[in-house]
């Protein structure tokens, strides 16, 4: 029996188009392999600057709603008080009616993380008052130093 050009060409095909080899498979998952750890790392670190860079945004536009409630009632929350003094109004009636908030347009935000920002009330100093990010770990680092992003406490 003689088979036809036409019918070794259609098998071949045929067989051609039927997938992909192991082999096939094998060689593009390492390349996707390699480029992912290649591109991975500079995508990561990327991701982490972008987050400091979202935290200081954040700390900024704080500040300012800070300074803007100071110029209303005449002085900045005390550590009590906190940033929610920023979207509740004070206890005090004197204060209250001088209390001309929300100076946030939203609620009250957490850093990058997730994690809320720390503030305190110093008294003294450009600005009185320490408002910052701890970062991703969200505490002191272990060797008690106090690696945070924004306005640190002085000392």
């Amino acid at each position: 029996m003689t088979v036809s050009w036409r019918q070794s060409d259609e098998r071949r095909i045929a067989r051609a188009s039927a997938g992909f080899t192991l082999l096939e498979l094998l060689i593009v998952l390492v390349i996707i392999g390699l480029l992912a750890g290649l591109v991975g790392p500079r995508l990561l670190e990327r991701l982490d600057s972008s987050k400091v860079t979202t935290t200081e945004t954040q700390i900024r536009e704080l500040r300012t709603a800070l300074d803007t409630l100071r110029l209303d009632i005449g002085r900045y929350p005390t550590t009590d008080e906190g940033l929610a003094l920023l979207t509740n109004a004070p206890a005090d009636p004197e204060l209250r009616a001088r209390w001309r908030g929300p100076y946030l347009e939203d609620a009250l935000p957490n850093d990058a993380w997730g994690h809320p920002f720390n503030y305190s009330f110093l008294g003294t100093g450009n600005p009185p008052y320490a408002l910052f990010s701890y970062g991703a770990e969200g505490r002191p680092a272990a060797d008690g130093t106090n690696k945070g992003i924004g306005l640190l406490p002085k000392g």
